[in-house]
């Protein structure tokens, strides 16, 4: 099976392994030169454009960071488009906003090509155990074809609906986490400004109804010790834009994603972009709110 990937952050090169181990044919391309070196590194077989990575394969997966990248990659000079891609399917992995996978499928298909969006949650192990959940947006032929691809990396596949739909789930799926770590944040910064121990307060909310996995998995993150990054803050807060920006296009009011925009946009302001989402408790106890003396 060829496949061809481009993006290669962290979870690109995670799904580079899984693929390859799996005895798929990968080539592989990132515009960011930094990336593209380490995956030379470690000896990743690498294309010189998107184009050159569609050429090689009948199955184009691409997950990077924001819309304008995925639109760039598909019609900017050597991309995907600007070469023939007639019969290939393109498996876009990113998290986007749902009217850039609607607006992209009929330009993708005028040149002879199928598009769905699949986006997935899930961290690095969920990649290289192929455990992912992905949500997929397209149709359903299209997305059957590409199953036995996104069963490499995936446990569960969902079909959402036509395309766009998979990038609205994500975004929802990303709004409950978001949500969820600034109301942990600010249960935190309440809790110690009362004089209440960090520890016991984690030990205690871990307990709670509102515990989830995600909590028990990030204590550490959320008492301010450094965290591996399972995804950074600055990706969080443009999930979270294009959340608020879907929602103002379609008419829905969104007040408290608003809110969690404004804490994630202070975060990366100060300099906090590249730290794990589980640190926002720590920037919104010591950067964020009024002490009074």
């Amino acid at each position: 099976m060829k496949i061809g990937l481009v993006g290669l952050g962290r979870m690109g090169r995670a799904m580079y392994a899984r693929l390859t181990e799996n005895g798929c044919d990968v080539i592989a391309w990132d515009k960011d030169a930094g990336a593209m070196k380490t995956a030379a590194e470690r000896q990743m077989r690498l294309a010189d454009s998107p184009r050159a990575v569609a050429a090689h394969g009948d199955f184009v997966i691409s997950t990077i960071t924001e819309d304008h990248g995925v639109r760039s990659i598909f019609r900017g000079k050597d991309g995907f488009l600007s070469g023939d891609v007639r019969g290939k399917l393109f498996i876009e992995m990113s998290t986007l906003q749902p009217m850039t996978g609607r607006e992209l499928a009929p330009v993708v298909e005028a040149a002879g090509a199928r598009l769905i969006d699949s986006p997935v949650f899930g961290t690095i192990p969920h990649v290289l155990q192929g455990k992912l959940y992905a949500m997929a947006g397209g149709r359903l032929e299209d997305i059957e074809r590409a199953r036995p691809v996104i069963e490499k990396l995936a446990g569960k596949i969902a079909h959402m609906g036509g395309n766009g739909a998979g990038y609205a789930m994500k975004l929802a799926v990303n709004l409950g986490l978001a949500a969820f770590i600034q109301a942990t944040a600010e249960s935190l910064a309440l809790g110690t400004r009362e004089g209440l121990k960090l520890e016991q307060m984690l030990d205690i909310l871990g307990e709670a109804p509102t515990a989830n996995g995600w909590f028990a998995g990030k204590k550490g993150a959320l008492k301010g010790e450094p965290a591996d990054v399972t995804l950074d803050l600055k990706t969080m807060r443009k999930d979270i834009l294009s959340a608020v920006a879907t929602g103002t296009l379609n008419g829905t009011p969104m007040p408290l994603s608003s809110g969690v925009l404004d804490s994630l946009s202070a975060a990366v302001a100060h300099g906090w972009g590249d730290r794990d989402i589980g640190e926002l408790a720590r920037f919104f106890r010591e950067h964020m709110g009024q002490r009074f003396t």
